[in-house]
């Protein structure tokens, strides 16, 4: 049985402008100690997945259809007492700002000490205290820093007391919504091999979310690539980015750039993500395919399998 297991996962918000279509039949399967990431431009619903695995959605999102299954537990159909007792004991999240996930009036460690208690009603301050020093060693930390605030942390350090924050009760699944955001590239590689070093040594489960293909790519033994709230492509990550099928996917690769090889012109797709309060009714990349069939505007695709293990939603692809 999987770890975590999306099934057809629709989500709406409404807007004084109408219902925004974020999710759109959303599906997918975490195993236990894997790395999975879902990668994708802004606005093409990755951290509308994360929140609702969460159930932290905004007030005015609504679940249409789908299942988020956890241990074969639909997360969905929990209590909110149930949910907030599974939040962070079970499931825990790294998320994207650092600085706006931690409290600018509390020091740092009072606020993991904090999470710790919270969840384990059995844990005394000391013991608390005890276990802050055990994470602040496993992410890297000076223990001593733990009585600064945060403002007095660097962007570095502070990502890492949110790890540390995401990791206090001994989670099975981690979610990462863009962990390295705003970190220069030799603290980013930084934080991303600790992410990977933790996920070994503890057998976590990790769910990756980004816009950059290369965190995905460093990081991650399975991904998936989502567009206009869609999950358009999906497959182990060396595969997937070796031999792209859905044309989407092969615009990323191309609007990317290599540090090795020859150097290449970057071309980058052309036009703009469609309308998602009126979103195309067939594919919702045809506007900017160009390889767009005579099916593609008025057929929605269906999922094909190319291979065993890798999937796309494309009319093209040849199984």
């Amino acid at each position: 049985m999987s770890l975590l297991q999306v099934e057809s996962l629709s989500v709406h918000y409404s807007t004084q402008r109408g219902e925004v279509h974020a999710l759109d039949d959303v599906s997918f399967r975490l195993e236990q100690g894997e790395a999975l990431g879902l990668v994708g431009e802004s606005g093409c619903g990755k951290t509308t997945v994360a929140m609702s695995i969460m159930r932290l959605l905004a007030e005015n999102a609504r679940i249409l259809t789908g299942r988020i299954l956890f241990r074969g537990e639909d997360l969905l159909a929990k209590a909110d007492e149930e949910m907030r007792r599974l939040r962070w004991k079970e499931i825990s999240m790294v998320f994207q700002a650092a600085m706006n996930a931690l409290n600018p009036v509390h020091r740092v460690g009072d606020q993991i000490a904090e999470a710790i208690m919270a969840h384990d009603g059995a844990v005394t301050r000391e013991e608390a205290q005890r276990r802050l020093e055990g994470l602040c060693a496993m992410v890297g930390l000076d223990p001593a820093r733990m009585r600064d605030y945060p403002h007095q942390f660097s962007g570095g350090m502070r990502q890492r007391a949110v790890i540390a924050m995401a990791l206090a009760c001994r989670p099975s699944l981690v979610i990462a919504d863009e962990p390295t955001t705003a970190l220069d590239v030799m603290v980013s590689d930084q934080i991303l091999g600790e992410l990977r070093r933790l996920q070994l040594d503890m057998g976590l489960s990790i769910l990756y979310i980004s816009h950059d293909i290369s965190v995905i790519a460093r990081s991650c033994d399975r991904m998936g690539v989502m567009y206009a709230g869609q999950l358009v492509e999906f497959g182990p990550t060396d595969e997937l980015l070796e031999s792209p099928l859905h044309p989407y996917t092969k615009g990323l690769m191309r609007s990317y750039p290599r540090i090795s090889g020859p150097k290449e012109r970057l071309h980058p797709i052309p036009g703009e993500p469609p309308n998602l309060l009126r979103p195309p009714g067939g594919c919702r990349f045809c506007p900017r395919c160009p390889d767009a069939a005579e099916a593609c505007p008025e057929q929605r695709p269906m999922w094909r399998e190319y291979g065993g293990q890798h999937f796309a939603l494309c009319h093209r692809i040849a199984t």
